[in-house]
């Protein structure tokens, strides 16, 4: 199973880099960001914020399974906001912090980020944005649509429908 996943996380990155490079730049409007902000740079605050990032991931995969479109997923963030909040509360007073999350959904404008070998130029990107307490610590974002960090789940079925969405998506880049 780890084969599969690995041998398809390679695949969604080349088909990324070789579509984006053949398109120029990928449309901000396109993508839906997530952004786990720890609350400082100290290392425990940069650990429980991987802490959060795993469970956020877990939790959100199956959810992220179902969505076809990035106004599904934006509609489904929307609606875990507050179970989304909880969980990160629970996940830092679990490992020894006092202080609590902010999670929202919303535009925010980005510099250009590097994900592997793909790259989102700065823009204004929706956003699901997690602050960890202060929220002023270095952070791990990733793309939730089309789902390029989703994509080490163990269950196949998933797999199968991260494939069908993304190839979806790039139909629909190179249509105009």
């Amino acid at each position: 199973m780890k084969k599969i996943g690995i041998t398809f996380l390679l695949l969604a990155i080349i088909v990324t880099t070789v579509v984006v490079g053949a398109s120029g730049s990928p449309n901000s409007v396109e993508y839906l960001r997530i952004h786990i902000r720890a609350n400082s740079n100290g290392e425990q605050d940069q650990s429980v914020k991987y802490r959060v990032k795993s469970a956020m991931v877990e939790y959100l995969t199956p959810f992220i399974a179902e969505c076809s479109t990035k106004e599904q997923a934006m509609k489904m963030l929307d609606a875990q906001v507050e179970n989304l909040q909880e969980l990160s509360n629970k996940t830092l007073k679990s490992n020894g912090f006092d202080y609590k999350s902010k999670v929202s959904v919303r535009k925010e404008k980005f510099p250009t980020r590097v994900y592997g070998d793909f790259t989102l130029e700065e823009g204004i990107y929706d956003a699901i944005i997690v602050e960890l307490g202060e929220g002023k610590g270095d952070n791990w974002w990733c793309v939730v649509y089309p789902p390029l960090c989703f994509t080490a789940s163990e269950n196949v079925k998933y797999k199968s429908k991260i494939k069908e969405i993304i190839s979806s998506f790039y139909e629909r880049i190179h249509r105009g």
